[in-house]
C-alpha cells in the first residue's frame, strides 16, 4: 500500500476508534444513543478528521492531540445529513448504503439524534483536553462554520434556491458555505491544535475553499453519471436544484474539479510536507462515491 492511502487508513481508523468509544450508556434515553451511533457509525471515508489531523501534523504538532476535534466535527456533519434527508429537506430513504435515520428510527428521533451530535460534538471539543486558548478558537471556528454563517446558511440557501433560475454567484456562495464551511474547519482547526502561523491558517483556508468546490462539483456530477451501488444512495436527486452541472454542463464540471484540485495544491506551499494533502486532493477529484 502506498505510504498516504497507509496515512489515510491510519487516520480514518483513529477516529472510527474514537466515535465508536461514544454514546454506549445504558440509560433510559438509549434509543436515542442507538439512533446517534446508527447515523455516526454508518460509514464514510472519515474525510474532515482525516484534515483535521494531517493539517495539525504538518504545522508540528501532534495529530493524535486533534483527534478529538475532527471527530467532533465528523458529528456536526453527521448531524447535517440525518436532518438533510428527512421528508421535509431532500427526503432521502438511503444513506452510505443503509436506510437513513428517519427511516429506522422515525422523523422524531431522527429530528433529535441530529440535535443531541451537534450538542455533543461541542462538549467532545470542549473536553479534549487543550489549553484554554486553544479551545476557545477551536470552538469559535466550529461556531462559525456550522452555523446560520455557514453550513445552516448553505442548507437554507440549497432549499430556497430551488425557486430560482440558476446563477453562478447564488450557487457558489450556496455551495461555499453548505460544503466549504465544515471543510475549512477541519483544515483550519488542524493549523489551530498545533498552534500554526497566521500564513498556514490562511493557506489551510485556501486549501480547503478549493477542495470544496472541487468536492461539491464532483458530487454533482456523480448525482448524474453516479449508481446507486458505488454512491450508496439514489442518484438524479438534485435534477430540479440548482447545481453546477445545471450550471455549466457535464463537460465544464469536468474541468472546474480538476482546476481546483490544482488549486488546492498550489495552495499547499506553506507547508513542508504536503505530499499527503496533495494526494488526498487527487483522491477526492477521481472519487466515484
Amino acid at each position: 500500500m502506498d505510504d498516504w492511502k497507509q496515512r489515510l487508513r491510519t487516520y480514518a481508523d483513529a477516529a472510527e476508534a474514537f466515535l465508536a468509544e461514544q454514546f454506549t450508556d445504558d440509560l433510559p434515553q438509549k434509543r436515542l444513543f442507538e439512533a446517534m451511533r446508527y447515523s455516526l457509525l454508518a460509514g464514510g471515508k472519515r474525510i474532515r478528521p482525516v484534515l483535521t489531523v494531517e493539517f495539525c501534523r504538518v504545522c508540528g504538532g501532534d495529530w493524535r492531540q486533534a483527534v478529538p476535534f475532527g471527530c467532533a466535527l465528523e458529528m456536526i456533519h453527521t448531524y447535517s445529513l440525518i436532518h438533510d434527508d428527512l421528508p421535509c429537506m431532500d427526503n432521502d430513504d438511503y444513506r452510505r448504503g443503509k436506510l437513513t435515520c428517519h427511516k429506522v428510527y422515525g422523523e422524531a428521533m431522527a429530528v433529535l439524534a441530529g440535535d443531541a451530535l451537534l450538542t455533543a460534538a461541542f462538549e467532545t471539543a470542549a473536553g479534549a483536553g487543550a489549553p484554554a486558548e486553544m479551545t476557545v478558537a477551536v470552538l469559535r471556528m466550529l461556531s462559525a462554520c456550522a452555523g446560520e454563517l455557514g453550513m445552516v446558511g448553505g442548507q437554507v440557501l440549497d432549499l430556497e434556491g430551488e425557486r430560482l433560475e440558476p446563477d453562478a454567484a447564488y450557487i457558489h456562495r450556496l455551495q461555499e458555505l453548505k460544503t466549504g464551511a465544515l471543510l475549512k474547519a477541519a483544515c483550519q482547526m488542524g493549523v489551530l491544535a498545533a498552534g500554526g502561523s497566521q500564513e498556514q491558517l490562511r493557506a489551510a483556508a485556501d486549501y480547503a475553499r478549493a477542495i470544496g468546490l472541487a468536492f461539491q462539483t464532483q458530487d454533482d456530477i456523480l448525482d448524474v453519471e453516479g449508481d446507486f451501488e458505488k454512491l450508496g444512495k439514489r442518484v438524479g436527486m438534485d435534477e430540479k436544484k440548482n447545481t453546477f452541472v445545471r450550471l455549466y454542463g457535464l463537460a465544464r464540471c469536468h474541468e472546474i474539479v480538476r482546476e481546483q484540485t490544482d488549486a488546492a495544491i498550489a495552495a499547499l506551499s506553506p507547508f513542508a510536507d504536503r505530499a499527503f494533502l496533495t494526494e488526498l486532493a487527487n483522491y477526492l477529484a477521481g472519487r466515484e462515491s
